[in-house]
This record gives C-alpha cells, sequence and structure tokens, in this order.
C-alpha cells in the first residue's frame, strides 16, 4: 500500500490494542501446534483426541477473528489514505519536495519537526531541527509487548532492523508546548507515511501552516538538506542483517556510485557469514556426534 509512493511498514504496532499481540500469537501457536482435522479417526476418541478437537475449533475461530481484525486494520489504513490525500489535494497540508524544504529552512526560517523515531534520527537529523517522534521504540518489558517484539522480530525485524514502534499519545501534546499554532511547520520522517499522520493530528489540533515533505529524508540528497549525524539521510532507517550484508536499495544505489571499493567489504562481510555459519554447522556436528560416542560406551 502506498500513499504518494511512500510504503506502509508492516511493522508498526499499537501496543494499546491487546489484540494485537494476542491474535499474532494464536495464528502462530494454530500453525505450529494443531493437525488437519481430516486426520483425525472420528471412530475412536481417545480423550486427549476430543480435547485436541475441540482446541482445534476455539483456534478456528481465533483464526477468523485474526482474519477479521487484520481485514479491519487494512480498511482503517485505506480510509486514513483517503484522508491524507485530501489534505493534500485540498493544501490543507501544502506537499515539499526536499530540496524545496531546505530552501524554505535556510530563507524563510520555517521550523522543521522530525517526528522520526529514535533509531532513525540518532543516525542522521537536520540541523537546527525539533525532534518530537510520533512513534518511537517501545521499551516496555510487559507480556504483550514482548509478544509484540517477538512477532516483529520473526517477520521481518531480523532481517530489515525495524524495531516494535508504540504511538506516543501525547505527541500533539507536547508540540503545542513547544509551538504556538500560527508556527509555520515542516513536517518530516524518513519515508513519508508517519509525517502524513502527524500532519493529519497537527491540523486538527488547530495548526494551519503545515508543510509535509513528499518521500521523507530518505528522498533527500545530501546539499538538500544541512544534516548532522554519522550517516547520510538515506542510510537513516535501514539496520538488520540487510544493511550488515548491504543489500538494501539504498546500499545498491550508493554501490553504483563508489565502485567495487564500496562492494568488496560487503562481500567479505557476506563470506564472513557464511564461514560462520559452516563452522556453526560443523562444530554442532562434531558436538552431537560427541554425545553419541558417550551413550555407545
Amino acid at each position: 500500500m502506498e500513499v504518494y509512493g511512500v510504503s506502509v511498514s508492516p511493522l508498526i504496532s499499537t501496543p494499546n490494542n491487546p489484540k494485537n499481540s494476542l491474535h499474532c500469537s494464536i495464528h502462530r501457536f494454530c500453525k505450529t501446534h494443531f493437525v488437519n482435522p481430516s486426520s483425525l479417526n472420528y471412530n475412536y476418541k481417545p480423550l486427549h483426541q476430543i480435547q485436541s478437537q475441540s482446541s482445534y475449533k476455539g483456534v478456528i475461530k481465533a483464526q477468523a477473528d485474526d482474519e477479521e481484525y487484520e481485514l479491519k486494520q487494512a480498511k482503517d489504513m485505506a480510509a486514513a489514505r483517503k484522508r491524507w490525500e485530501a489534505l493534500v489535494r485540498e493544501e490543507k497540508v501544502k506537499m515539499l519536495t526536499p530540496k524545496e524544504a531546505g530552501y524554505a529552512i535556510q530563507l524563510s526560517g520555517k521550523t522543521l519537526l522530525d517526528v522520526r523515531p529514535s533509531t532513525e534520527h540518532e543516525k542522521a537529523w537536520v540541523k537546527g531541527s525539533t525532534w518530537i517522534p510520533i512513534f518511537d521504540v517501545d521499551n516496555q518489558f510487559d507480556a504483550g509487548t514482548l509478544s509484540r517484539k517477538v512477532t516483529s522480530y520473526m517477520m521481518g525485524g531480523w532481517w530489515s532492523g525495524v524495531p516494535t514502534l508504540s504511538y506516543d499519545n501525547q505527541f500533539v501534546t507536547k508540540v503545542i508546548e513547544k509551538f504556538p499554532k500560527d508556527t509555520d511547520l515542516i513536517v518530516a520522517c524518513q519515508k513519508g507515511l508517519r509525517s502524513l499522520a502527524a500532519c493529519e493530528q497537527l491540523y486538527n489540533a488547530g495548526y494551519r501552516n503545515i508543510f509535509w515533505i513528499q518521500g521523507g529524508l530518505e528522498a533527500a540528497e545530501e546539499e538538500d538538506l544541512e544534516r548532522e549525524g554519522p550517516q547520510p539521510f538515506k542510510f537513516a532507517g535501514i539496520g538488520g542483517l540487510s544493511e550488515f550484508l548491504g543489500w538494501t536499495d539504498q546500499q545498491r544505489a550508493q554501490a553504483a556510485k563508489e565502485g567495487w571499493g564500496y562492494r568488496l567489504m560487503f562481500t567479505a562481510r557476506l563470506l564472513g557469514v557464511v564461514i560462520a555459519a559452516d563452522a556453526l554447522f560443523i562444530g554442532v556436528q562434531q558436538v552431537a556426534r560427541y554425545f553419541q560416542d558417550i551413550r555407545g560406551n
């Protein structure tokens, strides 16, 4: 799903909705613990089979609820997309390219409001910008949060490095405390989606001079905005194993500019991962053979 060319991340979770982690947990449990009902012997039903069938019916219902919840999420996202498109189309929120945003900051003194999570902001930020995240890394450790973190990790977080995020209910309050409602605000995130959500909330709160950076900071070239931080804007949103191996689109584009030296670094990393995996596999085999010898003696 896209909004003006901005992809929707599936890893943003809403911790204030307990059904989210519950349904994900049930879905995984169903896949790994229950057999096909057609394989059961219906002529002879010992107690454990009766219990399994009863549990299976419950899980089937849970799966149906899970699908219904996912459908509701999709409908909510589609409705949000229409609202955001209308805000831009009706110019209630003005659209800027990263280059135009840079000019506006330098020449007009407009304020850039960075709404990205801390993991992205700490890598690169616009000089003089104000950071108030609308979503940030969920650092709670209750059962529901841990379940969401495991789900996010298993669904691709290990590869992309995207953490579990939670919505800040005080986002608008924090902005109001910092800026009067007649302030010219340029709102930015990494790819442009969360900043649109922030723009909608700020507009509903009474802000009328709102500007949105299309495509987010990831669309910015280094000369567009004055950057601070250790990495280019384009690399602030990547992470995980994909970043380590250089397999992100941003790194491929950089490799095309840098040449073979840049590529060789990631090739060496890939070879290192392969060698480490082989060594681990061989080590496990040796340990298993050692225990077999012990049992045989």
